[in-house]
């Protein structure tokens, strides 16, 4: 007897309208009618800010999948009304960076990663939240912000990464400001800085390895903060993430931490996922434990769970971002009947 394939609840897709991948989103119709989806629930968004409103209505309505498709910035948007919710996402990368599908492996190609969307592993995997808006990838202040802020979409399109180059020469002299930082409860840097940045997964902007022990999964954000000044000492700093590790700097001072707490000497902007977000003179993160559930490469994975936080300092970033835990939940797409009223209802 065959065994017939078990029926898939509502599929949302949630589209930038101008992001491209493949053929574009008709050629992602036309892969979700070949994978059998019968009740298709499809919004597309001019703007990432506009994308949360269409999460929630697609949570209203019973989505048992989520289909994000855009960059980084998109992605963003969109965790920060799934997290907690339980609903599997499949992320679609169609932007300039895609640094968070990068990391867990989710190539730029549009009938892979909606194979991985529907047929990969389902895994639980920490998000950051700062000032009460959660990301998957890092935040950053100071040069890291000043650097996004500028790389706009109009220069996005016209330059793809390179815009991050043309940017980053632009503010490579930018001052350092005083800056107080406390993580867990202590005291751990005190003094001027030119940059902070708190990682949630390796690769940050530009493909640069910033954080070589970070690891989606354990629980942790890695907390990086540069006293950099300047090109050359900035030259350094790169140099030394492009040859070795980011913490034999003398420019870069890193550690880990559940809660940080940065106050600043003088307002500075502060960015989530490669997005602008405005200026602030205090910042408070935390990370969320297996705040995100989502669908990723089936040989992504081959940590158990429950060793995940037992990951020493020491370990390659290679072995940390594909050693992604498997969730203990079985691989068929979870009702979101059961999380949806009080997910709805916080926000």
């Amino acid at each position: 007897m065959v065994r017939q394939k078990e029926k898939l609840g509502p599929v949302a897709v949630v589209a930038h309208r101008r992001k491209s991948l493949g053929g574009g989103l008709d050629e992602l119709r036309r892969l979700l009618a070949d994978e059998g989806v019968g009740e298709l629930l499809w919004y597309e968004v001019p703007k990432s800010k506009k994308a949360p409103k269409k999460v929630r209505k697609a949570l209203k309505k019973g989505a048992e999948l989520v289909l994000v498709w855009g960059g980084d910035g998109m992605v963003q948007r969109c965790v920060d009304v799934l997290a907690g919710s339980g609903v599997p996402v499949g992320v679609i990368p169609a932007g300039t960076a895609n640094l968070f599908a990068q990391n867990l492996g989710i190539p730029e190609d549009l009938p892979e990663a909606v194979r991985i969307a529907f047929h990969g592993a389902t895994r639980k995997l920490d998000l950051g939240k700062v000032n009460g808006e959660h990301f998957a990838v890092m935040a950053g202040l100071g040069f890291d912000a000043a650097m996004i802020k500028d790389a706009d979409r109009g220069l996005k399109d016209r330059l793809g990464r390179a815009a991050y180059v043309w940017t980053g020469l632009r503010h490579v002299r930018g001052e350092a400001v005083r800056m107080d930082v406390e993580i867990d409860g202590v005291t751990w840097f005190e003094g001027e800085a030119s940059c902070l940045l708190l990682g949630n997964v390796g690769t940050i902007t530009g493909g640069i390895e910033a954080f070589d022990d970070a690891r989606p999964d354990d629980g942790w954000l890695e907390i990086g903060v540069t006293t950099a000044k300047g090109p050359i000492q900035w030259a350094r700093v790169l140099g030394r993430m492009s040859v070795g590790r980011s913490d034999e700097s003398p420019f870069v001072r890193m550690t880990r931490a559940r809660k940080v707490t940065v106050k600043l000497g003088a307002p500075m902007a502060y960015e989530l996922d490669g997005g602008a977000k405005g200026v602030v003179t205090e910042l408070k993160a935390k990370v969320v434990p297996g705040g995100l559930t989502i669908r990723v490469p089936r040989d992504a994975a081959d940590v158990p769970s429950d060793t995940a936080a037992e990951v020493p300092r020491g370990t390659s970033s290679g072995a940390r971002n594909a050693a992604v835990a498997p969730d203990t939940t079985s691989d068929v797409p979870e009702s979101a009947a059961s999380d949806l009223p009080q997910s709805a209802a916080s926000r």
